[in-house]
């Protein structure tokens, strides 16, 4: 159905003998932070339109200056969806600050992050928000619980993953509840995170909502974190070096 159909068709009511109109607002709205994602951008949108339809939902890109021309892609599939916003941004300024300022033009209450690379898939979408209906205040795409995993890693990529996620169990406490802390898939209802604001410019945007939100349950739903379907990862050795101060900064702040 899509949002065209389901989001921005107005409905009419009679009461009191007058005619009235009531718009439906989206009641999801997907952060996707991008940088040269030209290849993917169409797939992506067209396993989300399909994965959610029936469920009146917003696409907000936001794009950090991308050479490959993503925005614009991203804008001429919105004249035929209608439920895409592009916010275009000078320069790389990382993925933490993209999320949130995407959390700022989001006008539903349920906010899903993910990626565009399709390493997220899209297919999982309905279920992470019927979790949301349920009452959760934030559910995590994992692949650290039963059912889930990682495809096309390197033995070397897996041992760092998980180094990386036993020592933010480690240091830092409010992340022990969960199996995968620095999953970048998630939904968060944006009442629990009207007061936050990210410390860093990395990726680990997750981290600091366990630390900072407010949310008052949280469940994870199992997936398989797929390879990139075209283009080049963006981990970099800056962004793990990144990391690894963004939890020596979280751990000075718990222990004041």
């Amino acid at each position: 159905m899509g949002y065209v159909s389901s989001c921005n068709a107005a409905k009419s009511v009679i009461s009191s003998g007058k005619l009235a109109f009531e718009v439906l607002t989206p009641r999801l709205s997907l952060i996707v932070p991008t940088y040269n994602e030209a290849e993917n951008i169409k797939e992506f949108i067209v396993r989300v339109e399909y994965a959610l339809n029936g469920i009146p939902f917003e696409i907000i890109i936001v794009d950090d200056s991308s050479p490959d021309g993503t925005a614009n892609l991203a804008k001429k599939l919105n004249r035929k969806y209608g439920n895409i916003k592009v916010l275009e941004r000078l320069g790389k300024l990382g993925l933490g600050s993209a999320v949130f300022d995407g959390f700022k033009m989001a006008k539903s209450d349920v906010l899903a992050v993910l990626d565009a690379d399709l390493q997220h898939p899209p297919e999982l979408l309905p279920k992470m928000y019927g979790k949301m209906l349920e009452g959760y205040g934030l559910v995590i795409a994992s692949r650290y619980v039963d059912g889930g995993g990682v495809e096309g890693w390197s033995f070397m990529r897996k041992i760092v993953s998980l180094g990386a996620t036993k020592l933010a169990h480690l240091l830092i406490p409010e992340t022990r509840m969960v199996n995968d802390p620095m999953s970048g898939f998630f939904m968060v209802r944006k009442e629990f995170i009207r007061e936050f604001k990210p410390s860093s410019r990395g990726f680990k945007i997750l981290l600091e909502i366990l630390v900072k939100g407010k949310y008052d349950s949280v469940v994870e739903v199992p997936y398989t974190f797929q390879p990139r379907l075209n283009g080049e990862s963006k981990l970099s050795m800056g962004e793990s070096l990144g990391y690894l101060l963004l939890l020596a900064k979280i751990r000075l702040k718990l222990l004041k």
